[in-house]
């Protein structure tokens, strides 16, 4: 398109821009030249007939002028990409049913990525089927889910780790009568002083000590106790055996039952859970779940949901279109 009209890119180019606030940067993150950011721009200015930025030697900044013009063209340039990209994986051959594995309440966290997904794929089937903690890979494996949902770290080489869609503090659940219940909060060395359960195998023991270290910072032993393999077990041995466990922010969010109290845990690691599933078995589907899932952290807080790229058998790889 000539002078006389705006292309796609150089809108792209400008939102960009906008954004960044560094030519260089904005230059990176497109895959173009800094020479091709400035031509861009200057052909909106001339188009426009005013300025859409202001430039030093020290920064760029938007002026009011260019300030409208990003709100005005954000909206719609996310409804053109999203139909692109829609009519484009329909004509890769995006179609079929996907089956989520999910554990326990993570379907309401992942409710705007299936939200994003089934509007841009209308004619997919999407199910969800439950993943249990003591065998979580067991279901992605047996081909019986095509992805699923899985708390951090996963090192297992066949398995790919997508996006992290879900971030948030540990707490310890004990009953209102265990000796720690009326304390605001707790630290990982208490957890010393607890009987925590016992996660059987075929769960490694590096993902359940993730969430459930087997010693405390200072290197006391943390005692295990009954075996369990289901939150509704866990619940049970808690409220009735004196049992502690520490569980993930699902738990007070969703979890809130008579007799139970959550602790926060104020020196643990976040607790943070992706999309995987088996690398040699990654199809379409899967990957527009994941695209969906990497536009949609593009648009929540940080604190809420961050980004990863995903890494199969080890080796760093990104579904779909590159960050942008």
């Amino acid at each position: 398109m000539g002078e006389g009209g705006v292309e796609l890119r150089d809108i792209e180019i400008f939102l960009a821009l906008a954004e960044e606030l560094h030519f260089g940067r904005t230059a990176e993150r497109l895959h173009i030249t800094q020479a091709r950011v400035s031509q861009a721009i200057a052909k909106q200015e001339r188009r426009i007939g005013a300025a859409l930025f202001e430039r030093t030697s020290r920064r760029v900044t938007l002026t009011p002028l260019g300030a409208r013009l990003r709100d005005d063209l954000s909206a719609g340039y996310e409804r053109i990409r999203d139909g692109v990209e829609s009519a484009m994986e329909t004509a890769r051959g995006v179609r079929g049913s996907l089956r989520l594995g999910i554990f326990g309440a993570n379907a309401h966290d992942l409710a705007p990525v299936t939200r994003v997904f089934r509007q841009r794929y209308p004619s997919c089937g999407l199910s969800f089927h439950e993943v249990g903690f003591s065998d979580p890979f067991g279901l992605l494996r047996a081909g019986d889910v095509d992805l699923q949902t899985c708390w951090l770290p996963v090192r297992e080489p066949d398995l790919a780790v997508g996006p992290v869609v879900m971030e948030g503090p540990l707490s310890l659940m004990v009953s209102d009568s265990h000796p720690l219940a009326g304390r605001g909060r707790v630290r990982l060395e208490d957890l010393g002083d607890c009987v925590l359960p016992a996660i059987p195998e075929p769960a490694p023991r590096y993902w359940v000590g993730a969430l459930e270290p087997f010693h405390t910072p200072n290197g006391r032993p943390i005692v295990r106790g009954p075996v369990v393999t289901t939150f509704q077990e866990v619940e049970g041995f808690v409220l009735h055996e004196g049992l502690a466990a520490v569980v993930h922010a699902e738990g007070p969010r969703y979890y809130q039952r008579p007799g139970i109290v959550y602790i926060p845990i104020e020196d643990a690691p976040p607790g943070r859970w992706a999309l995987i599933w088996r690398a040699a078995a990654e199809t379409e589907l899967v990957r527009a779940y994941a695209r969906a899932a990497e536009d949609v952290l593009d648009e929540l807080p940080r604190e809420a949901l961050t980004r990863q790229q995903a890494r199969p058998a080890g080796q760093e790889r990104t579904p779909g279109r590159p960050a942008r």
